[in-house]
């Protein structure tokens, strides 16, 4: 081989589950990596949703299965993780997508509030992880999803800010731990709408105007435009990459100060 050959960008042939992957980014992660020929299982609490992702899947020729998953259960996962052996043979990479969102303040966020966004979007993540790790004894990557808010200070997120600075910190943890069989990284999306938060940045809005000011790209992310992001951490060709928080925003964060 030469010796400045390199892996390719892909996750074809590789054997991925999404975990909420039925809607908003992890939908969009989903059907990317099913169309660059990876075989996909996209999972969530919805079964109707679960359904019609897992139809988006093969149509894009991926091997899979519809299987619903609730991340505060580890009998869930567990349960997807072995539908994934049994359906698509073992498990290559995972993306934690799920997500919880509060916008109470730090002055009214309450206990139950704040205990329920933290269960999904950081105990999940440290569920999902625990879960899938021992499917990967020949070698894995987890790609966690955090966002901006774990860095910059966001008005009336701050369990949602918790949860994903955890995200992040525990990325790193387990990297450490699990190397190096299993790479462990994370992106941090910055403003793209989804279902979740289509109404507080829809166009027109004050904030999405806010946000189009201060972005050196002028608009709002796209989700197809986080795939590539994710291909590379889950391919060969990122075989040295782990405990990295992979930022994609439009150069939003860096200019923000």
């Amino acid at each position: 081989m030469d010796e400045y050959t390199h892996s390719p960008v892909s996750v074809s042939g590789k054997r991925v589950v999404v975990v909420g992957g039925t809607s908003g980014i992890g939908q969009a992660l989903a059907v990317g990596f099913a169309a660059d020929g990876a075989d996909v299982i996209a999972t969530s609490r919805s079964r109707d949703r679960v359904e019609e992702t897992a139809a988006l899947l093969s149509e894009r020729g991926a091997e899979t299965a519809s299987v619903t998953c609730d991340v505060t259960d580890r009998e869930s996962l567990r349960a997807v993780r072995s539908r994934a052996e049994e359906v698509l043979g073992g498990v290559d990479a995972v993306i934690a997508s799920q997500g919880a969102i509060s916008r109470e303040s730090v002055r009214d966020v309450g206990d139950g509030e704040w205990d329920g966004v933290t269960d999904v979007a950081l105990d999940g993540v440290m569920r999902v992880v625990q879960t899938f790790a021992p499917a990967m004894d020949d070698g894995g990557s987890f790609v966690n999803v955090s966002s901006l808010a774990a860095r910059l200070a966001m008005a009336d997120l701050p369990a949602y800010s918790a949860a994903k600075g955890g995200v992040e910190a525990f990325t790193r943890a387990a990297a450490k731990e699990l190397a190096p069989e299993v790479r462990v990284n994370a992106i941090a999306p910055g403003f793209f709408i989804t279902p979740q938060n289509e109404e507080t940045y829809a166009e027109g809005t004050e904030k999405r105007r806010r946000i189009e000011r201060r972005s050196p790209m002028g608009r709002v992310g796209e989700r197809e435009e986080l795939i590539g992001a994710a291909i590379y951490l889950c391919s060969d060709s990122a075989s040295y990459v782990t405990g990295e928080v992979l930022t994609v925003d439009g150069g939003f964060a860096p200019s923000a100060l």
